[in-house]
């Protein structure tokens, strides 16, 4: 190697390929930890206008993937559609089972990986996800499982936050304090225009809708405190730092809500982007 290509290959080092098994075990332990419940419940108004967004009838077949606690798994029973709801943390499906069995839904649960889903080729009339689907750390291979258990003609519905929205801030806020692995492409990129046609182009006519939804609580404090010990990434990155590191974090954390922040009052209500996406496949 001669010497100005030595001095190139310090420079411009080998990108070392991600192990995305590991990101997902990673990930899963944040999922599984806190209690995701407490904070997907206050969501529920984003499963019930994506549904009407896809124009959802009785009677249709619909998967709800990484469904969470199951928004948009209830939102679809409500309009009697025949609803599977799969997550691959186990105890999120026991919070929605918990709730179709108060509202007396019939929903199917079922414990399966967004990137390899348990179905056969178009096997559902709908396919969704809120906030779900967008975490899988193979970007790429999520979609394409959207797109193959969804019949032709049917519709995937997605409900995605932005890289500028306020959870798309709060994702760049902790990255600043724990890094993700490198290599790892940020969730909030399933909330771009330019992603969604890099995952289906060609396979289906793409409709979005920027959407707002509101995090309304009691003050910054009372947000940091239910986020801190109930959504599993805030949870996992405050315990990943040392005590004067998580005051730091805390610090960023209540500027940007404060930035954020639309109540005038001591509140807090802060509106945060998402995009609507409905795709119909060809």
């Amino acid at each position: 190697m001669t010497p100005s290509a030595a001095a190139t290959a310090v420079q411009n080092p080998p990108i070392q390929p991600i192990d995305l098994g590991a990101l997902k075990m990673r990930q899963q332990g944040a999922w599984s930890s806190g209690d995701y419940a407490v904070v997907g419940t206050t969501l529920q108004i984003v499963g019930e206008n994506l549904c009407e967004a896809l124009d959802l009838r009785s009677g249709q077949k619909v998967l709800d993937v990484a469904a969470g606690n199951g928004n948009a798994s209830l939102a679809a029973a409500r309009r009697w559609a025949d609803v599977t709801s799969t997550d691959y943390v186990g105890a999120l499906l026991e919070r929605g089972r918990e709730r179709a069995e108060a509202e007396r839904l019939t929903i199917g649960f079922r414990e399966a990986d967004a990137e390899n889903l348990p179905f056969a080729d178009g096997s559902f009339d709908v396919v969704l996800s809120t906030f779900g689907v967008m975490f899988t750390p193979d970007q790429d291979k999520a979609a394409a499982e959207l797109m193959r258990v969804c019949r032709r003609g049917g519709k995937i519905g997605l409900a995605n936050w932005t890289p500028e929205g306020f959870i798309g801030q709060l994702f760049k806020t902790i990255g600043s304090h724990v890094p993700p692995p490198a290599g790892a492409r940020s969730p909030a990129l399933w909330g771009t225009r330019a992603r969604l046609e890099e995952f289906f182009r060609g396979q289906g006519a793409i409709e979005t809708t920027m959407r707002q939804f509101v995090f309304r609580y009691r003050s910054s404090e009372h947000w940091l405190e239910i986020f801190r010990t109930y959504y599993g990434p805030v949870l996992k990155a405050f315990a990943a730092l040392q005590p004067q590191a998580q005051e730091v974090l805390e610090g960023d954390l209540i500027k940007l809500m404060t930035r954020f922040n639309r109540s005038g009052d001591g509140t807090l209500v802060v509106p945060s982007d998402y995009l609507e996406v409905v795709v119909t496949k060809r």
